[in-house]
């Protein structure tokens, strides 16, 4: 029991030191980008260069990041979404099509009985209050 807590505490302090590293990575990223976007720049690189520089430091920050305890478990997550989402039977376009007007036409409907209840009420409290003469 006692090598499974020192393993536990390694991989907690490894993933610690993962995750600092991923905050440094995403601060270069952000700090790198302002900085050689500068138009008074000397050292100014190319847009391109640029933007496969922000890409390749990004994905070598979601790489460390996934080989974490969390990152691990959200990919796990992300599996089981991906097969639960094989699972759903979609509705056809024609249940689609039938489905929104049905609502469209409820909502219309709604609308109009509040609305003549609204003008019912409103005529019965000018009538009580003497205010619509």
């Amino acid at each position: 029991m006692l090598v499974s807590n020192e393993s536990q505490n390694t991989n907690t302090i490894l993933d610690k030191l993962k995750w600092g590293l991923v905050l440094v990575l995403i601060a270069f990223i952000v700090w790198g980008n302002f900085y050689f976007s500068q138009p008074n720049d000397i050292y100014q690189p190319n847009t391109i260069v640029r933007i496969i520089i922000v890409v390749v430091v990004s994905l070598l920050t979601l790489f460390i990041a996934v080989t974490t305890n969390k990152g691990k478990l959200f990919l796990s997550f992300l599996n089981e979404s991906r097969k639960e989402l094989r699972k759903v039977v979609w509705p056809t376009r024609k249940e689609t099509t039938q489905t929104t007007l049905l609502i469209a036409a409820i909502t219309v409907i709604v609308g109009l009985a509040l609305w003549g209840m609204d003008s019912l009420f409103r005529s019965i409290i000018f009538y009580l209050t003497s205010i619509g003469r």
